[in-house]
């Protein structure tokens, strides 16, 4: 083993040895090299005065060489916050103020001890680098049955592990919280668990109420007091669309310093809260009393950063930041919020009004970009492909008999038409 990898090991298993104990084989080997090409070229960056032959970019006039013909289209940056290498962990200005988005957003946090964000090729990577991390063959990762299909990739194909699922719903259609807590229970000869907590829910666009949010947190808690070390992660793709009396903040500060047995990992992103879906943007923060612990954490991250994609783009960083900074950033997201808001609003006023009788029963969900169908009689697929084929309209089957709805790509006053179709497709394919 690296002697940079077994010094950061040391320091995990002295200042929280149970998250050590999480660690995949990977994860301990892991580490980010101080005395390779980065580091060189860091130093040489503020002690390099007369000429820096370092880092592997071309250079002309004193900044990055770059072709006119694209620097006519950004013209608004600063050639340097786009065309160099960003830092593997990412821009430093971008961590900073998403740090402090965070806190803004969940008040929750600013008593809590968190690391700072590091900057990831969007939400699947900051989710693939937590499998690298944590997830070794057969332990087990725990999620609804109603899921994103790339946790399976990223856990279950990539990196072998157990995929537990559990209920979403339960009788009440509530979040199932004793499922969860059964599920991780079940996990007690192996002394371990990754749980994926994702509200709002895709594809289901649910999201808990504050005391189904307590009992999610006792369920961990259970688990962790039973002697389980549980990896819990906030998959927060869609944090903040939040249209009715659901939780306001994301779970993890109410997870940050649970147990000494809880290591809680939020994993965010400008992807689809700034609605720049293409910049991949995204975040992974680690929660911790030890500052030497984040700081260890933080590095075996950067590690699989280097191993991986080296670093994210700088560009979409610099974009992303300067929306951050912008004085129209809070009035023109609002403004992008009441659209979507309105738009669940009136799926929802028209599943509801009795037009389409019994026949388009729904999940219940009240944020996010999605809601999903619940068919009785037909299946999914069927209705899926009949929709397609003889009407041009799409939608994703998701097993027998849940047809998922992205009301986040129909304007307003389409949806009527939608659903209507909808209903008539379903009756069509039920009366063959």
């Amino acid at each position: 083993m690296n002697p940079l990898a077994q010094q950061l090991n040391e320091t995990l298993q002295r200042e929280i040895p149970n998250v050590y104990a999480m660690l995949s084989n990977l994860g301990k080997n892991i580490y980010f090299p101080k005395e390779g090409i980065l580091s060189q070229s860091a130093e040489a960056k503020s002690k390099a005065t007369k000429f820096n032959a370092t880092i592997g970019i071309a250079t002309e006039g004193g900044q990055p060489m770059h072709l006119k013909l694209i620097q006519d289209t950004l013209s608004a940056y600063n050639p340097k916050d786009i065309y160099e290498y960003a830092p593997p962990a990412g821009k430093p200005e971008l961590r900073t103020a998403w740090r402090a988005k965070m806190i803004k957003d969940n008040p929750s946090l600013e008593s809590k001890s968190f690391g700072n964000p590091v900057v990831t090729n969007a939400l699947t990577h900051g989710l693939s680098i937590i499998a690298d991390l944590f997830a070794d063959p057969d332990d087990a990762v725990i999620i609804p049955n109603k899921n994103w299909e790339n946790y399976e990739l990223t856990f279950g194909v990539r990196r072998g592990a157990a995929i537990v699922e559990y209920p979403l719903y339960n009788e009440d259609m509530q979040f199932n919280s004793e499922g969860l807590r059964e599920a991780l229970l079940a996990q007690k000869d192996k002394g371990k668990a990754i749980v994926l907590l994702n509200f709002p829910n895709n594809p289901t666009g649910y999201t808990p109420g504050p005391k189904e949010g307590d009992a999610i947190v006792a369920a961990i808690l259970d688990a962790a007091e039973a002697g389980i070390n549980v990896v819990a992660v906030t998959d927060d793709a869609y944090f903040g669309l939040f249209f009715e009396d659901s939780l306001q903040e994301s779970l993890f500060p109410k997870l940050a310093g649970l147990h000494e047995r809880v290591l809680a990992v939020k994993v965010d992103g400008a992807t689809k809260e700034e609605f720049v879906w293409g910049f991949r943007v995204g975040f992974i923060t680690f929660a911790s009393e030890s500052a030497a612990a984040l700081a260890a954490l933080e590095q075996k991250t950067l590690g699989i950063i280097r191993a991986t994609i080296s670093s994210g783009p700088h560009p979409s960083q610099t974009f992303v930041l300067r929306a951050l900074q912008s004085p129209e950033y809070e009035t023109q997201k609002s403004e992008k919020f009441e659209i979507m808001k309105r738009r669940a609003n009136r799926v929802k006023s028209l599943l509801d009004s009795g037009r389409y009788g019994d026949t388009l029963q729904y999940y219940p969900f009240n944020s996010g970009y999605f809601m999903c169908l619940k068919l009785a009689g037909v299946t999914a697929e069927a209705v899926r492909s009949h929709l397609l084929n003889e009407y041009g309209i799409g939608a994703i089957a998701l097993g027998e008999t849940d047809l998922r709805v992205a009301f986040s790509c129909i304007e307003e006053e389409h949806l009527e038409e939608l659903f209507d179709i909808i209903y008539k497709a379903v009756t069509e394919v039920a009366a063959h």
